[in-house]
């Protein structure tokens, strides 16, 4: 008997269980989206008292835009990465985004000091966060495609071990660190939706937005490129096209939500995968909208539990790490055992 190997469980319409009716699949999602809705309600009026109901009502209402955002952007990043990737445990995390977005944030502590890092515009700490990481998936997209397209599971390993690196560098520097600047890094890497700058918001939800809308001509040619390589070839679809330019769109999508909020490692695992289990289907257009709902209510309903229920005193980057992590796991063993 052969070992399971991690590129297991191809994301295939041949291996996906029958498509339901079409009006079960929009039942299905019209339940998402009032569970999100709903959620995303709760969050924004539960538990507003009568002094400073503005204020807190400004403060939740730009929380909730990020939660959103984030939310909806690893979603629809996620379902695109694990079809070309051809397997369902596989995420944008693997290729190094969340341990290159700690090292660019200690390497800027280290060499600028916490007081001139804290005083730059998060604004510009944004657009320097999302210059490095797309030009770092940029650069690494050329390199492995300009070969073959059978590098693609070249680019996951190169993912790994350059993830692995950048967090390695990241603990060598910030143990170099004085105990000001170590606490300023802290709070740089740790995901955090409590102060989330109004105009960066609106940035943000415009590059999501513009990146989204061009990954959207890709799904019909990507629910043939999920067969793989061979069959999406003799159907017509170039391949190394579709693949690249979906790369380009997955690399923006994962570059822009961790650049606002910092990294959330389990997000899309989680919701890509509850998708594709509640709308078994082949269709892509089903499948992003599913897992961007997915993502919504995830992100959404976990900061309304960390905020309303645990009153603070936990993090949702913890909550969402304890569940992903178990999840994972849980994946990997159903993956051996299949």
């Amino acid at each position: 008997m052969t070992a399971p190997s991690i590129m297991a469980a191809p994301v295939s319409p041949a291996e996906a269980p029958a498509e339901p009716r079409r009006q079960t699949v929009r039942r299905r999602l019209a339940l998402l989206a009032l569970a999100a809705v709903v959620l995303v309600l709760a969050y924004q009026f539960a538990f507003v008292g009568d002094a400073d109901a503005g204020y807190v009502m400004g403060l939740r209402l730009r929380q909730l835009g990020a939660l959103v955002v984030v939310g909806a952007a690893t979603g629809f990043a996620t379902v695109l990465f694990q079809t070309i990737a051809n397997s369902r445990i596989l995420t944008p995390g693997v290729m190094g985004f969340d341990a290159l977005f700690v090292f660019v944030q200690t390497i800027f502590v280290a060499v600028f000091g916490s007081a001139i890092v804290v005083d730059v515009d998060v604004r510009t700490r944004f657009l320097i966060d999302l210059v490095v990481m797309s030009a770092f998936g940029t650069v690494l997209f050329r390199w492995i495609f300009r070969r073959s397209s059978r590098d693609l599971f070249v680019l996951v390993l190169i993912g790994i071990v350059l993830g692995s690196l950048f967090t390695s560098l990241s603990l060598l520097s910030s143990r170099l660190l004085s105990p000001d600047d170590f606490l300023t890094l802290q709070d740089l890497t740790f995901a955090s939706f409590n102060t989330v700058d109004r105009h960066l918001l609106v940035l943000t939800a415009v590059i999501t937005v513009a990146a989204i809308s061009a990954g959207i001509p890709l799904l019909r040619r990507l629910d043939v490129v999920a067969l793989g390589r061979d069959s999406a070839v003799t159907l017509g679809v170039d391949y190394h096209r579709v693949v690249t330019a979906t790369l380009l769109v997955v690399t923006v999508l994962v570059a822009v939500s961790t650049a606002l909020v910092g990294p959330l490692t389990f997000v899309g695992l989680i919701v890509a995968n509850l998708a594709r289990r509640v709308l078994p289907t082949y269709r892509h257009s089903v499948l992003v909208t599913g897992a961007a709902l997915w993502g919504i209510a995830f992100t959404v309903g976990g900061q309304f539990l960390v905020a309303r229920v645990l009153d603070f005193s936990t993090t949702l980057t913890v909550c969402v790490n304890l569940v992903g992590g178990v999840y994972y796991v849980w994946l990997l063993l159903r993956e051996a055992t299949s």
